[in-house]
């Protein structure tokens, strides 16, 4: 049988519930502060799984309303292009200036 504490919390990254609840317990007590400690909300989701989770724990571990700890804005995530396309857009645009 499991233990509650090793539940996962960020399954891509694989944070456990126990792992975030120590960064807490060492001052760490935003989002950000998790992200950055223990790679929670890093990984292909980009947190769009975890982070409301994340930010309840640290709602309830600490006391502060879950407003103040939920990050205030999201970065869109960046897909890769190969350099040729950008090579060509470059071109095109230079072909009909």
């Amino acid at each position: 049988m499991t233990d509650d504490k090793d539940m996962f919390i960020c399954r891509c990254e694989e944070v456990t519930l126990r792992e975030i609840e120590q960064a807490i317990d060492e001052g760490f007590v935003t989002v950000t502060d998790i992200k950055r400690v223990t790679r929670a909300g890093m990984g292909l989701c980009q947190g769009r799984t975890c982070t409301k989770t994340i930010a309840r724990i640290i709602s309830q571990r600490t006391g502060k309303p879950l407003d103040e700890v939920l990050p205030k804005s999201y970065r869109s995530p960046v897909r890769p292009q190969k350099m040729q396309a950008v090579e060509n857009e470059e071109f095109n645009d230079a072909k009909n200036s």
